[in-house]
């Protein structure tokens, strides 16, 4: 009989091999069959077997070399067993067959080009801009960040039917644009990066920031999106913004600790205790800011909000913060990407490095804003520094507005609060 603590233990350890293993598993078959939805499925079914087999053989030494074994002999019992005997498939079905013998020695001693080709091109695919932008974000999620349908629904407050859909669609949208499996070059991957950058940014500000729901943040899926870049940053080690976003990501999740109360309600930056933040993160952070600069990235717009993450990191107090200086970068940033959003929280620097009022005076030309107007971020800033400014009942209307605006609800809790202290 089957020890269930070791049982147990062993499912822990599939869990954590699917995780770390899935995404250079899919690539590969990718690679191979051409069908990125056919891959995940011929991953899905090695997991199955391992599920099977493995609490009672137990964990063999080179997990992921087993799995991608096992789906290959899948992927050849199913050409066989539908016997496509078309010139595409019969090619395939020889690739496959070929490489058998190879695989399970390879796969983890050569961890070469290839792997990381597979690994990138799975990137490009899964970000691809002919999928809408929530398709991305769960596609990457499931592809590359090894998430199951169930927990992607959980991270993005959907119904898990409405995530199965999303992801069944994207794939199929894949399969009909015939989405070649490469890496883009020239100006295209530019382009295509520009996507790959911004899905993990956007999975990275869900995580840091929910949207809504019950908590403040959502850690899994900042750490989903510091694994993506750091992947991302080895295999495209030449660019800038690739390491200006893996800095920004590394020195935001720093706070992390220091975000939160023991009951989980925020707390604001300024009023964070620093000695919580993660002096390693930063420093990694800030190690990867040096890298996009060195490369000629400073002025790329993830290494300016890494640059301005930077300022806050390296100040010992709140009070040592040079706004000046972070005012200065959002000017820049806005240059480069105008957005009323980047203008929002320059209106705050300025406020901060010059008195509440040069901060309301930009903040009061973004009232007109279309995409602003059920931004609830603009009137909590426009509340403070009325606050500040000693307007306290239109201080009070503008925190109410914001509460009211706002789907998370330690936010709401927190913007009622200072709609009372207001009052």
């Amino acid at each position: 009989m089957t020890d269930p603590h070791s049982s147990s233990a062993t499912h822990k350890a599939i869990d954590a091999v699917w995780r770390i293993e899935s995404a250079k598993l899919i690539a590969g078959l990718t690679r191979m069959v051409r069908d990125v939805g056919l891959a995940e499925e011929l991953a899905q079914d090695a997991l199955v077997v391992a599920l099977e087999k493995w609490p009672e053989s137990g964990v063999p030494d080179n997990p992921g070399a087993w799995l991608m074994q096992t789906a290959k002999n899948r992927a050849i019992d199913r050409l066989r067993r539908k016997k496509l005997l078309d010139r595409k498939h019969e090619e395939i079905g020889r690739e496959i067959e070929a490489s058998q013998d190879e695989v399970e020695d390879a796969f983890f001693d050569k961890l070469d080009d290839d792997i990381g080709d597979d690994l990138l091109r799975l990137v490009f695919i899964s970000c691809h801009p002919v999928l809408s932008t929530e398709a991305r974000l769960a596609l990457t999620l499931r592809l590359l960040g090894g998430l199951t349908t169930d927990e992607i629904a959980r991270a993005f407050l959907a119904s898990e039917p409405t995530i199965a859909q999303r992801i069944v669609r994207a794939k199929r949208t894949l399969a009909d644009a015939q989405v070649p499996f490469e890496v883009p070059r020239g100006e295209e991957l530019a382009q295509r990066l520009s996507s790959v950058l911004e899905v993990i940014y956007l999975i990275f500000n869900e995580g840091y920031s929910a949207t809504a729901g019950d908590d403040w943040m959502r850690p899994g899926l900042c750490e989903d999106a510091l694994r993506l870049g750091r992947i991302l940053a080895g295999l495209m080690p030449k660019e800038a913004e690739v390491h200006g976003l893996v800095a920004l990501m590394e020195i935001q999740a720093s706070r992390s600790k220091a975000r939160t109360g023991p009951d989980g309600q925020p707390i604001l930056l300024l009023d964070q205790d620093r000695a919580r933040w993660d002096r390693m993160q930063i420093q990694r952070g800030l190690s990867a800011l040096e890298r996009a600069v060195q490369l000629s990235g400073s002025n790329g717009p993830y290494a300016l909000q890494a640059a301005i993450a930077a300022c806050h990191a390296r100040a010992a107090t709140a009070q040592d913060t040079p706004w000046p200086r972070i005012a200065a970068l959002y000017q820049q940033l806005a240059l480069r990407t105008p957005s009323p959003v980047i203008e929002l929280n320059r209106a705050v620097a300025l406020s901060m490095a010059f008195g509440p009022a040069a901060g309301l005076q930009l903040v009061d030309t973004l009232l007109d804003e279309p995409s602003m107007k059920s931004y609830h971020l603009l009137p909590t800033v426009r509340g403070d520094l009325l606050f500040k400014l000693g307007r306290r009942e239109e201080a009070r209307i503008e925190f109410e507005r914001a509460a009211g605006l706002t789907r998370n609800t330690r936010e709401r809790e927190l913007l009622l609060a200072r709609a009372a202290e207001s009052g």
